[in-house]
This record gives structure tokens, C-alpha cells and sequence, in this order.
């Protein structure tokens, strides 16, 4: 399922439902008008950095006031339970600032290949039905677990684009330091290194519009989330940061367990270059 590239009716309600998302969100978080004088790409890039900077600070600072300062004393009650200063989560902050514009300009190339015709995204669920809606996010899903999986696992074993990429968001990954602001803390190339599936699964994969631009919000809020060195029972298949070798995918660790062989890195010894995303 796909619109025709030369379906101008259909590829103007892509335009207008984003044109949408900008006049709610920015008029809602910046100040004055300014930003209606935009370009509309610009528009949609200026509304990705807004909305990514709203989600990475307000689900750090949640985190922090619930796990390290209101409930602090059920939730670290082992020596191996750390919790950062203020100046390493500090450091975290500024770091993944300077990422976003990066951050932000790669859904707001997606946005303009949705537009223009040159994915698969479909505008209604009506349209394909809802098994295989659901069939469709499923792929999706899968495909962005192992795309993103490999390219992580590139990341840490070439020796070269771990030290010049990846190197930047393990400084920030190390135990009594890693809270959930290190969770967008990453060399900008490298953000976009491992977003580059995203943009595979829409030109592959029949996607719906609205499914897409919430499944990237999702995985904002995810990223946060799962950087921090508070050893919890939560589910085995996403237990990964600060505690152990094993490398995520988007969401799990489950591409890990089955990738890993008999004295690979992730049986072995934990190597210097491991501890985190």
C-alpha cells in the first residue's frame, strides 16, 4: 500500500495533517509568530527539535524527582544502586542538546519523502484493514529491531566508529553516572547512523502516517528511559543498561542473546567499549 508519487490530492493531506501537528505544538510552546513565516520544512524541523527537547528534559526530570529524590529509599536500597550528581547529568544535558538540531532535521527528512510520495506510508487505517495494520507494524517493528541492533553492534565492534562515533555516548554510560539524560547524549553522526533504519522501513514497509510519528515519540521516551543503574525486576528482554554486555536492539536485548556465540564479546569478559547502549 502506497500512494502514487503523481496522487497530488493524497500527498497534500501528508502536508496538511503535519502542517497541523506545527500550528498546535509551536503555537502552544513558542513564543509569538514568527515561526508561521517559516518554510514548511523548517516549520516541521522546528516542531521535531521542540517536541524531542520537551520529552527528552520532561521524562529526565520525572525520573529524577520519582527515582532519585521522592522514592529514592525504595528504589536503591543495594550498594549496587548508584545515583548521579548533578554535575554528570549536567554534563548529560548539555551533550544531547547540542545532538537535537541533528536529531531533529532526520524525522523532518522522512516528513518530506512522506510528502513527496517516496515511501509507503498510507494517510487511514481503512485503507489496508486492521489486520493488516497490524501485520504492518509488526514488520515495521521487527525490521527497526534488527536494523538498529546491527548497526549498534557496528558501532561497538569497528574499532574505528566506536572510537570516533560511539566513544561520546559511553563517557556518559558508566556506573554512578548513567541517568536517564545520557540516553540522547550521543555524537551527532552517530544518532543519525542509527535512525537511518527508520527511513529503510518507510521506503519497504507500508506504514501508517500517525503510527510513524508516534512510534518515534515512543521511542524517545524509551531512549530516556532505559538508561540507569537502578537494578530493578523489570523484563529480562530490555534489562540491558549499566548492568551487563548485552547490546539492544530499538527495544529488546533479545537479538543479542540469539547473535551470541561461544566466547564472543558478549559471553566473554565484558570489554572497556561495553556497559550501555
Amino acid at each position: 500500500m502506497a500512494p502514487a508519487a503523481g496522487d497530488s490530492d493524497y500527498l497534500r493531506q501528508f502536508a496538511g495533517e503535519a502542517e497541523w501537528y506545527n500550528e498546535v505544538f509551536l503555537s502552544a510552546v513558542v513564543p509569538g509568530d514568527w515561526w508561521r513565516r517559516l518554510p514548511h520544512p523548517l516549520r516541521s524541523w522546528l516542531r521535531n527539535l521542540a517536541g524531542v527537547f520537551f520529552l527528552y528534559l520532561t521524562c529526565g526530570f520525572i525520573w529524577c524527582f520519582v527515582i532519585y529524590y521522592w522514592k529514592r529509599h525504595a528504589f536503591t536500597r543495594t550498594a549496587r544502586d548508584s545515583v548521579p550528581t548533578v554535575r554528570a547529568m549536567r554534563k548529560q544535558i548539555v551533550v544531547s542538546l547540542k545532538a537535537m538540531p541533528f536529531f531533529a532535521a532526520f524525522p523532518t527528512v522522512y516528513e518530506y519523502m512522506i510528502e513527496s510520495g517516496w515511501t509507503r506510508c498510507f494517510l487511514n487505517i481503512s485503507e489496508t484493514g486492521w489486520a493488516m495494520y497490524v501485520i504492518y507494524v509488526a514488520l515495521y517493528l521487527c525490521f527497526l529491531e534488527i536494523s538498529i541492533y546491527w548497526i549498534h553492534r557496528g558501532l561497538h565492534d569497528i574499532q574505528p566508529l566506536y572510537k570516533y562515533l560511539h566513544a561520546t555516548h559511553h563517557m556518559y554510560n558508566k556506573e554512578h553516572a548513567l541517568s536517564p539524560f545520557a540516553g540522547l547524549a550521543f555524537n551527532p553522526l552517530d544518532g543519525v547512523l542509527q535512525g537511518i533504519p527508520h527511513l529503510f522501513a518507510l521506503l519497504l514497509i507500508s506504514t501508517h502516517f500517525r503510527t510513524h510519528i508516534a512510534l518515534l515519540f515512543i521511542e524517545v521516551v524509551w531512549t530516556t528511559y532505559i538508561h540507569d543503574c537502578i537494578h530493578g525486576k523489570i523484563w529480562q528482554v530490555v534489562y540491558n543498561f549499566g548492568q551487563g554486555a548485552r547490546l539492544p536492539g530499538n527495544f529488546t536485548i533479545e537479538l543479542d542473546t540469539l547473535y551470541t556465540f561461544p566466547g564472543s564479546r558478549a559471553e566473554g569478559a565484558e570489554p572497556s567499549s561495553l556497559g550501555g547502549a
